[in-house]
């Protein structure tokens, strides 16, 4: 099926310079929202260049987007209760609010409502993966080449790095990206080289990306072409391959790696659920980042999009593809149990929408007279 829309700026301007809404042209196969309502989920995918995040689910057998506006959106995590996103400069945190969402109109259609509630400044550490651990989020750094959390007293707190780094400094030396968390504890991360040079990562990335154990700090499995995307899924190990764009399954006892889904675009951006992967496709920019790498060969064929893997044969068994407005993902999510979420982003005049705004329930004299004596 295809569709058009129509996404608002990436920016608020004065009125007169305000620039026209994006038209976004996209198709999904007819089985794609069939999937995400008989499994009882939805997705959340960020756009990274586009500066949007989607909120993707079905009502009444349709496919529906909620679309908002964050710049530069690339790491999301989520747990079903709150989201953080991380943008160019900060993590914007939200909050779900399920009673509000059953109110919003048309009544009915929503169950899910993520508002945003604050945004923690980091500066531009160039955030890639985020994850939730009990009350501590955390973070890809990649521009200090660590795992952190964060403070109200600092921009960041380093927590980690790889064995390779010899300390802290603004350099993006090794491209640390993905990040997944066993047992509540950071366990797998993955980087485009071992290096402890600015920007070292880049002669290489063809070639010597890796997966870190975190615990340990041995480099389990390398060889890849820009790897991202560490997941644990029922106790196995997958990461995306991403110049060959390709998920593939790690042996976490000897590091030996099978290939198990080739699609048509660049991989980044992961999640599963059942017996599925849900994949992030994007087309490559024509810049040095991207040069030399396997799938360059092939730039005028890749997709952009979200592509469903059955994970145990390996095969597409839906899709959905942008054509035009969107040409990168950076991750995928999946949200159980929420079939139809929306999201209130930082700047809803410009998403088109209304704001929302979320207050305690009167008090039962139905006075709001609560000062301090």
């Amino acid at each position: 099926m295809s569709q058009n829309t129509q996404v608002p700026p990436a920016a608020p301007t004065p009125e007169a310079e305000k620039p026209a809404a994006t038209p976004v042209h996209f198709e999904y196969t007819g089985n794609f929202p069939y999937l995400l309502q008989q499994l009882r989920i939805s997705l959340v995918v960020s756009t990274y260049q586009a500066g949007k995040v989607l909120a993707i689910g079905t009502h009444e057998g349709k496919l529906e987007f909620a679309v908002s506006n964050f710049e530069q959106a690339m790491g999301v995590a989520v747990d079903g209760r709150r989201m953080a996103v991380g943008t160019r400069r900060q993590i914007w945190f939200l909050r779900n609010a399920p009673d509000l969402a059953r109110q919003l109109a048309p009544a009915g259609k929503f169950d899910a409502c993520y508002l945003t509630r604050s945004c923690h400044y980091t500066g531009p550490i160039h955030v890639h993966e985020m994850a939730w651990s009990g009350p501590d989020l955390w973070v890809v750094n990649t521009l200090f080449s660590c795992l952190c959390t964060l403070s109200e007293e600092y921009s960041f707190v380093p927590r980690w790095q790889p064995p390779f780094i010899s300390n802290l400094a603004a350099e993006d030396r090794c491209h640390l990206n993905g990040l997944c968390l066993e047992e509540g504890k950071p366990r797998y991360v993955t980087a485009l080289a071992e290096v402890d040079t600015p920007a070292g990562w880049r002669p290489t990335k063809a070639t010597s990306g890796c997966i870190i154990d975190v615990p340990s700090g041995e480099t389990l499995a390398r060889g890849f072409a820009m790897a991202h995307s560490p997941r644990l899924h029922q106790g196995q190990l997958f990461l995306l391959d991403s110049g060959y764009g390709r998920i593939s399954w790690v042996d976490r006892k000897t590091g030996h790696v099978e290939p198990i889904a080739h699609v048509e675009g660049y991989t980044r951006g992961l999640s599963f659920w059942g017996p599925y992967a849900f994949v992030g496709l994007s087309r490559i920019r024509e810049t040095s980042v991207f040069g030399g790498i396997p799938i360059a060969e092939k730039r005028e064929q890749l997709k952009c999009g979200v592509e469903v893997i059955e994970v145990r044969s390996g095969r597409s068994v839906g899709s959905l593809r942008f054509h035009s407005g969107v040409t990168e993902i950076f991750d995928v999510h999946v949200l159980p149990g929420q079939t139809c979420p929306t999201i209130s982003g930082p700047l809803p005049d410009v998403d088109g929408g209304s704001p929302i705004w979320l207050v305690p329930p009167p008090p039962p004299s139905g006075r709001f007279h609560d000062l301090p004596r």
